[in-house]
């Protein structure tokens, strides 16, 4: 008799799929086990019968041991299937309930069949060398469905990951690294070796070419101003024709003086830039003061209430824009990540060179793990089984294939039968009766 959900929790064999419920099991199990039981009762019933009346009737002999062959391999094979699961008939018979007694050895033993004999660099490398994975997951990847499918399930992961994360925890990581990464090393040294860098190139030359060139263009336009400084600054008394002329004359000294700069490459104030920037450059790697300077900027610039509020900007900004992106189909970043997915998909299904990359790489991190975690991974059989109720594995091993091991009785009773019956008509034969 099997019990069917007798303590709480999950357990072995436990429905999780479309398949026949423990109740359509047991229905099945006890319908089986009522025909192997009819099979014997009806073997019992046909000896009773032949032998009372064989001597009668000679040919019920044959009947008899028929019967009787019968009885024996159904009494043999219900013992046979029954002690696997329990002590026939409640006698604690040695090697019987093998199930209950030998469930940690049965579960020690599975664990290191699988482990031998599938958890094996060979045999992992030899099935994915079969499957072709990379090709099997670029079809897939380069489908309009799978491209949308990794989108949905990533959008997914995002929309997890903001609801897991706690904005006070995040905005204090963002403020730690900026204070760790940009506040506490000194400012004036990079930027002088970063000038240094800029300076031996010559790419400062560029930008000295647009301001030279943003002058020009502001002398060029802005002659009333120029002369009304001259007219400005002079005294009451001069005339207003000699202010003219004085800011005429100034107005055409510094147009030439800006052109000259312009034009010439080489200049004299050209050169007193470039000399002056490579000194304000070593000055920013060794002058304390000016070292210092740059501190005091830095810290007037970013103090603590300027970092705590660009932290907190930086992730409600990065947060708004990510969770708007991954929750909107249309969004940029969801089309160009689909269209990514696609093209590399594409890639693994034409590029030969590129799909033997991946599946290598495939094989030895699948190789790897079955080689360094093999024991672990079969290990969780042996532990499984372990912490299983032993009556309960038994019974619930005997739903799920109870009913297949009742066609042993059942051919057991038939074989029987037949090998009764050809021995008693062989010995009959040669030994007449």
């Amino acid at each position: 008799m099997v019990t069917l959900n007798r303590t709480p929790g999950p357990r072995p064999g436990a429905e999780s799929g479309s398949g026949p419920t423990d109740l359509e099991r047991a229905a099945a199990l006890g319908r089986m086990k009522a025909l192997a039981l009819s099979l014997l009762i009806g073997m019992a019933v046909i000896f009773a019968v032949s032998f009372a009346l064989q001597d009668r009737y000679a040919w019920l002999q044959y009947v008899r041991a028929a019967a009787e062959g019968g009885m024996v391999g159904a009494l043999a094979d219900w013992f046979a299937v029954t002690a696997l699961f329990k002590h026939p008939l409640g006698v604690p018979i040695p090697h019987t309930a093998i199930i209950p007694t030998r469930k940690d050895a049965i579960g020690a033993s599975l664990s290191g069949f699988v482990r031998d004999n599938f958890l094996s660099s060979a045999v992992v490398r030899a099935k994915l060398d079969s499957v072709d994975v990379a090709r099997k997951a670029g079809t897939w990847l380069a489908s309009p469905a799978g491209a949308e499918r990794v989108a949905k399930e990533g959008a997914a992961v995002v929309r997890g990951a903001f609801t897991v994360l706690n904005d006070d925890d995040v905005q204090a990581v963002i403020e730690g690294m900026v204070r760790r990464h940009l506040l506490a090393p000194p400012w004036g040294p990079p930027l002088g070796r970063v000038a240094d860098q800029v300076l031996a190139a010559g790419h400062h030359h560029q930008l000295v070419d647009l301001l030279v060139d943003r002058a020009a263009d502001w002398v060029a336009a802005n002659y009333e101003a120029v002369t009304r400084v001259v007219s400005d600054r002079s005294p009451s008394w001069v005339p207003s024709f000699a202010n003219d002329l004085v800011g005429d004359k100034i107005y055409i000294e510094l147009s030439k003086f800006v052109a000259a700069v312009q034009s010439d490459p080489d200049h004299q104030v050209r050169r007193s830039i470039d000399a002056y920037l490579r000194d304000l450059a070593q000055d920013l790697q060794h002058e304390p003061a000016m070292i210092a300077r740059v501190e005091g900027i830095k810290a007037q610039v970013l103090g603590d209430p300027q970092v705590r509020s660009l932290a907190g900007r930086t992730w409600a900004t990065l947060k708004r824009v990510l969770l708007e992106a991954v929750s909107d189909p249309r969004s940029e970043l969801h089309q160009r990540f689909t269209t990514a997915v696609r093209d590399f998909g594409a890639r693994l299904v034409e590029d030969e060179e590129l799909a033997g990359k991946v599946n290598a790489w495939v094989a030895d991190a699948a190789s790897y793990v079955v080689a360094t975690y093999r024991d672990d991974i079969a290990g969780v059989i042996e532990d499984t089984v372990a912490r299983w109720d032993a009556q309960e594995t038994s019974e619930k091993i005997e739903l799920q294939v109870g009913k297949d091991l009742q066609f042993i009785r059942i051919n057991g009773t038939v074989v029987g039968a037949l090998a009764g019956l050809l021995i008693f008509a062989a010995a009959h034969a040669v030994f007449g009766g």
